[in-house]
């Protein structure tokens, strides 16, 4: 089982095809049984489609499937995560739409996936974001509204993390989200995303492997899935460049999304069976490949 992400700027070339029509007069009466237009964009988070791999998985043992979180709203499984964690903080009165300043570190789709949900409801957007991540990702978050605050790259995201910080501390109203600390975001994934890869492959999954960002993907898919099948192992993968989850030393490296230079508090490191180092350049080179091989676009990560 492999899961993907995708680079933002596939989100630029997907907003060139968005068609609107008229609504007419029929379209506005109650909705019936059988229509499946979503009352809102959140509805349209998750439910993922999955393809297998036939050529760039080519001399491998075993079948390789990927799901493509490119299909989300924003294109990224950071999606699913920016909803949870807005809407449990709603829920339990910590923030206000039209009244709260959120503000988050990010190295980019976590912070796509929250800025599209918090210009959808109302929320003022603060991110701060390492001035190393690419130009495309700063685009679209300011297309949706959002303010940034580029950080030291050489601190990584440890250095946006203490910028986000000193701007809760700093700013009347202020909440952060904490992708790293915050349990919604697990568990998004454990009520979600685990379900749909059992669902989807019949329960006939024998490995999860996912890059490691916040650990929240691998920590609650994985969760779900060693429930229903004790034997399936988990892999996570960093970058080899800054190998921490291994025991190496944080360093600089290419791989946008994942390898944040400290073991995240909502990675749960118990549950990994594996733990594989990639290149930055093996990472960049297979991308392409996996568009021209393959048909769908994938990030980096």
């Amino acid at each position: 089982m492999l899961h993907t992400t995708r680079c933002a700027s596939s989100l630029v070339r997907k907003q060139t095809n968005v068609r609107f029509c008229k609504v007419s007069s029929l379209c506005k009466a109650a909705p019936k049984a059988n229509m499946t237009i979503a009352n809102n964009v959140t509805e349209l988070i998750g439910n993922t489609p999955m393809v297998y791999l036939n050529k760039v998985n080519e001399g491998c043992y075993g079948k390789i499937i990927a799901k493509l979180e490119i299909m989300e709203p924003c294109s990224s499984v950071k999606d699913r995560i920016g909803y949870s964690m807005i809407q449990a903080a709603e829920k339990d009165g910590f923030i206000t739409a039209g009244k709260t300043t959120l503000i988050e570190p990010t190295s980019g789709n976590t912070g796509i996936g929250l800025a599209f949900i918090a210009a959808s409801r109302g929320y003022k957007l603060i991110l701060t974001m390492p001035a190393s991540m690419s130009l495309e990702r700063r685009v679209l978050l300011r297309a949706f509204g959002a303010e940034l605050v580029l950080t030291d790259p050489a601190k990584g995201m440890k250095g946006a993390v203490q910028k986000a910080e000193e701007l809760v501390a700093s700013t009347p109203d202020a909440y952060m989200l904490q992708q790293f600390a915050n349990p919604n975001n697990p568990k998004v994934h454990y009520e979600t995303t685990g379900p749909e890869i059992w669902k989807g492959t019949d329960g006939k999954v024998d490995y999860l492997i996912a890059g490691v960002g916040t650990g929240g993907t691998i920590t609650g898919t994985g969760r779900f899935l060693k429930e229903s099948n004790a034997n399936v192992k988990l892999v996570a993968v960093e970058p080899s460049e800054s190998p921490v989850l291994s025991g190496g030393k944080p360093g600089p490296h290419k791989i946008q999304g994942i390898g944040a230079g400290f073991v995240p508090i909502v990675l749960d490191t118990k549950i990994l069976d594996e733990i594989v180092q990639v290149a930055s350049d093996d990472a960049i080179d297979m991308a392409p490949r996996f568009a021209v091989e393959e048909g769908p676009m994938g990030g980096i990560s």
